[in-house]
Formats: structure tokens, sequence, C-alpha cells
């Protein structure tokens, strides 16, 4: 395989040991790894108690570059089986790759690789662009999804359907801002790589790197549309909401307007003055009646001249 290793661990203490491997240059001591890697039946050695071992969300980028190696770690944006967050790390030499995957998120990547027969010089930066391909090869389907999600929550809002939006919008939201984070940081990434400071690729594998960048921009663009159909259908969102509550004002000025005059008279004729004619006139309580009815129906013929409804 040309003299490249790859090691797939588990361990934090693995980790830390196939890393003085790297750096010491031994690599030629690895060459079956890497055959066992891209098998079709399996990626590498695994252990029982596996150890957590990755970054945290916000420390998931390049974290470390020397003369001696690149190193960092991702926080994907998919979940495993237990419902946490997929994690990986990585430490890159200029003969050796090291993979720390606590969560098994890898596996199915490399399986792929081998699959396709993607990686065949055997070298360093060639398995990384395969590596990172794999990584974001479905995302965009991923992302349609979301979309699709977006869609049909909008729909529920256009259909005056507002009751359970509150929970699914929030859920949108958190994961389109950890895609287009997920996306910033292997953009990171991929600048790194693209730069070759310390002297890693060839010339072609920096081109490769470099289209890896502009696909990783792409997804970020995509994802930042996503970001922004979600501040947009939460502003429609609210814009029903004020419309509803228009509405319900609207109703109660009406009701108002129409029953005002009647709470005029009923004022008036309630002071019960001694020289008030209307309170012993036999025929006071049907006029008073009648001029109620008028004024009701006059007040819901100039509402209705208005267009208050």
């Amino acid at each position: 395989m040309g003299g490249t290793a790859f090691v797939l661990v588990y361990h934090r203490a693995d980790a830390h040991a196939a890393g003085a491997r790297a750096r010491a240059g031994a690599a030629r001591r690895r060459a079956a790894d890497i055959r066992r890697a891209v098998a079709p039946a399996g990626a590498a050695r695994s252990g029982a108690d596996a150890a957590p071992h990755a970054p945290g969300a916000r420390r998931a980028r390049v974290q470390g570059r020397g003369a001696l190696g690149l190193s960092g770690g991702h926080v994907l944006p998919r979940q495993g089986k237990d419902g946490k967050p997929l994690a990986c790390g990585y430490l890159v030499t200029a003969t050796r790759v090291v993979l720390v995957d606590d969560e098994n998120a890898l596996q199915g990547l490399l399986r792929r690789i081998a699959r396709e027969k993607r990686w065949t010089d055997g070298s360093v930066g060639r398995f990384l662009y395969d590596f990172f391909e794999q990584l974001i090869a479905r995302d965009l389907h991923q992302l349609e999804k979301i979309e699709d999600r977006i869609e049909a929550l909008e729909d529920q809002v256009l259909a005056h359907e507002l009751d359970d939006f509150s929970a699914p919008m929030t859920a949108l939201r958190k994961e389109t801002m950890a895609w287009f984070r997920y996306y910033s940081q292997l953009d990171d990434v991929a600048c790194e790589l693209h730069e070759n400071e310390n002297g890693f690729f060839t010339d072609s594998e920096q081109l490769m790197f470099r289209m890896f960048e502009d696909r990783v921009i792409r997804l970020r663009e995509e994802s930042q549309l996503l970001r922004e159909s979600c501040a947009q259908l939460q502003s429609l969102f609210q814009a029903e909401i004020d419309t509803r509550q228009n509405r319900i004002m609207q109703i109660l000025t009406i009701v108002t307007t129409i029953f005002l005059p009647l709470t005029l008279l009923v004022g008036w004729y309630g002071m019960n003055f001694v020289g008030m004619p209307e309170l012993t006139w036999k025929y006071g309580y049907p006029v008073v009646v009648i001029v109620s009815i008028v004024t009701v129906g006059i007040s819901l013929w100039v509402c209705k001249k208005k267009k208050f409804w």
C-alpha cells in the first residue's frame, strides 16, 4: 500500500500510542492494518469499553498544527442509537492517518471507501480526500429532508394550524444551526489541508482538497438558506398570530360599538331622578325597547357599510 499506514482506534490510550508511533515514523509496522481497514469485512480493531475522546461541538475543528502533523476532531450533526451526537478525532502525519472513533461513526464510511475501491495509491492525501468526500456524500439528501420538513410546517401555518408549531420549529432551528456550524468547521479543515503548510500532500492532492472545499462551501450555503427559511417561517407564524389577534380585537371593537349606545341609555335612566317623566309613563318601557332595537340596527348597518367584517 505504498508504505502508508492507517489506524482506527477506540481508546484514549490507544490514540496516544498510535500518535506516538505516527510521529516516530513507524509506518511499516502498521502496513497490515491498512489492508484490514479497507477490506470489505471490517475496518480495524475495536475495544469493548470505549472511552469518550472526541471534542465538544464548539471545539470540533482543526486543533493542532506543527511539524509533526495535523490533529483535530468533529462532532457530526447526526445522532447514534443512544441519541448522542456522533464524534470522531484524527491525527495526520506525512505517512499515517490515525482516526479516533468513540461511537462507531466511521465504520460505514471506511467500508464504502473499500467497496468503491476509491483508495488505490495508498497516499495519506488521497485517503483524506476520499474520507471527507464520503463524510459529506449523503448530506445533500439530509438537507433536502430538512427542507421538506420546513415546507410541511409552512403549509401547516398557512392552513391556520398553529397549535403544534413551536416544538418542531425549535428543533428545525437547532438542526439547521448544527449543520451550518458543521460545514464551517469542515471548511476550516479543508483550508488547512489545501494550504499544505506541512508539505504532506502533492499538487494533485491539494487540487482535490480545493474541490472538497468548494463542495463544503456549497453545502454551507445550502444550510444557510435553510436557516433563512426557518427565520422566514418564524416570521410567517408571528404574522399569523398577529392576524388572529387582530381578528379578535376587531370582534371586540364591533361588539363594543354596537352596545355603547345601549350602555348610555342604561346609565341615563339608571339615575332614578324624581323629575324623569319616562319612569312613570306607561309606554316608557316599550319605547326604550324600540329605541334599543333601532339603535342596534343602525349600529350594525354602519359597521356593515364601513366593512368592519
